[in-house]
């Protein structure tokens, strides 16, 4: 008798509805509850699927937490050469991202809703370079600021669910980095 044929394939549109339906279900308890309550045996029963198929898929709970947030979106091939614009993007980006569901971040670990700090630092010494920071700003105070200014609290407070358009409050985090950064 010949081995069954196996086509790796075959199997991939259930394996991303599986993803979904989990990441769905986890979506719904945290609307419900913040994420330290959150648990894989609740994400699993909701989802329909075993505890450990979720192991399987995200690897821990934590990974669970972070597959829900967005990725940033990547930049572009050819990325701006000046790092206010490049800051700007950041900013803008990050409050799209944000906007589309601010109570989800709202019950994400910290983590979840905050920067790359290698990233914040790579950009503050781009800026220095430019000479783009005030008198006496250092790196560190730059790398600061742009960590404080990209959060998710700092969007959400201007933010205010819909009082301001991610339009609006990107130009206000813009204001704000001139007024501290240059």
């Amino acid at each position: 008798m010949a081995p069954r044929a196996y086509r790796l394939g075959r199997r991939q549109p259930s394996v991303e509805r599986t993803r979904a339906a989990i990441l769905a279900a986890a979506r719904d308890l945290l609307a419900a509850a913040p994420a330290a309550s959150l648990s894989v045996g609740a994400v699993a029963a909701k989802a329909g699927v075993s505890r450990l198929t979720i192991y399987h898929r995200f690897g821990s709970r934590a990974e669970l937490l972070d597959a829900l947030a967005p990725a940033p979106a990547p930049g572009s091939a050819d990325p701006p050469a000046d790092p206010t614009d490049v800051l700007h993007r950041r900013i803008s980006s990050a409050c799209s991202r944000w906007s589309a569901d601010p109570a989800l971040y709202r019950h994400l670990p910290v983590r979840s809703r905050q920067g790359d700090p290698e990233a914040d630092r790579g950009l503050a010494e781009r800026l220095a370079a430019a000479d783009r920071l005030r008198p006496g700003c250092s790196i560190k105070e730059a790398q600061d600021v742009i960590g404080v200014l990209t959060a998710f609290e700092t969007f959400d407070r201007l933010h205010q669910d819909g009082r301001r358009t991610p339009a609006v409050v990107a130009e206000v985090l813009m204001r704000l980095a001139g007024g501290i950064l240059a």
